[in-house]
């Protein structure tokens, strides 16, 4: 028979001969070499033992039951259970899986799978375990942050030039219906400027040249009420206090809305991309300024 052994991901087979203590050819076993679990079971079509090391804290349920479909294209469907019946997501990582027994199904038929209790390692085993994953990482970090900075900042120059091409038939049609809203706001400002205007010098007229002021002054006070009336009146629609500046940006908004809405300018999809391209200039110079503090610390170092 063929026994299959998975070693960092890839499978190697090699012959071996099965002795009596081997486990049923129908049964899955959990069994831990070297620190690292093996699962053994056999292969549906192939009819061979085949055993998986699994990397607890690296590999997932999802990437395992992978594994099981590539080496034997007879496996058609994978999945795991809890012993209660309920099935675990295939982002789980194995060693949470492994910490309690579990049921394989392979192809409808399902193996109930014992999970050995591991030993806990002593105190100076587990600090000198830590001290070794301290000094990988540490040199992950060192071999490959750099590498991964310079990755994430071409994928951001690529990203910011993509937005700012979408970005650039939607600025010119913005500067365009932003020009004409502003025609037409400074338009109606210099109309309410005339129409005060024609009414001062009515009023005027009508005081020295055909009615007294005795006639007059009591018109005047009516039309002041009534406009009081009209500011009131525009605080209740808007909630809003009736000053120039905010009367010119209403009216701004409203012909911009309206002209957009002509012109086919979607003002939602434009916001997004802003928004879209302001955050990736930001994470850009995030990025930038970590690699310049690395650039000065490695100098420093050298100096020193």
């Amino acid at each position: 028979q063929v026994l299959c052994v998975k070693l960092c991901g890839s499978l190697k087979c090699y012959q071996a001969h099965l002795y009596s203590t081997v486990a049923p050819p129908d049964e899955v076993t959990v069994s831990y070499r070297h620190g690292l679990p093996l699962i053994t079971l056999t292969l549906p079509s192939r009819n061979e033992r085949c055993q998986f090391v699994v990397k607890p804290m690296l590999s997932t349920v999802g990437s395992f039951l992978q594994d099981l479909q590539n080496e034997d294209k007879g496996v058609k469907n994978a999945a795991i259970f809890t012993a209660d019946g309920s099935e675990i997501a295939t982002s789980t990582l194995m060693g949470f899986l492994l910490m309690n027994d579990f049921k394989l199904v392979i192809n409808k038929i399902t193996y109930d799978v014992q999970c050995p209790k591991q030993e806990k390692p002593s105190s100076e085993h587990a600090t000198e375990l830590e001290n070794m994953k301290s000094l990988v990482h540490r040199l992950f970090t060192a071999l490959h942050l750099e590498e991964f900075q310079k990755k994430r900042e071409h994928h951001l120059l690529e990203e910011i030039d993509h937005l700012k091409g979408q970005l650039q038939p939607l600025e010119q049609m913005k500067a365009k219906i932003e020009a004409r809203s502003t025609a037409k706001t400074s338009g109606l400002l210099w109309a309410g400027l005339a129409l005060l205007s024609v009414q001062g010098g009515a009023l005027a007229w009508l005081t020295w040249w055909v009615y007294s002021w005795d006639i007059m002054e009591p018109v005047t006070y009516f039309i002041t009420f009534a406009n009081s009336m009209v500011f009131f009146a525009y605080f209740l629609v808007t909630r809003q206090d009736y000053t120039y500046s905010a009367v010119k940006s209403r009216h701004f908004l409203h012909f911009f809305y309206k002209k957009s809405k002509q012109q086919h300018f979607d003002v939602v999809q434009y916001n997004q991309l802003k928004e879209d391209l302001a955050k990736a200039n930001e994470s850009l110079t995030r990025l930038r300024r970590s690699l310049y503090l690395q650039t000065q610390v490695e100098e420093l170092n050298e100096k020193n």
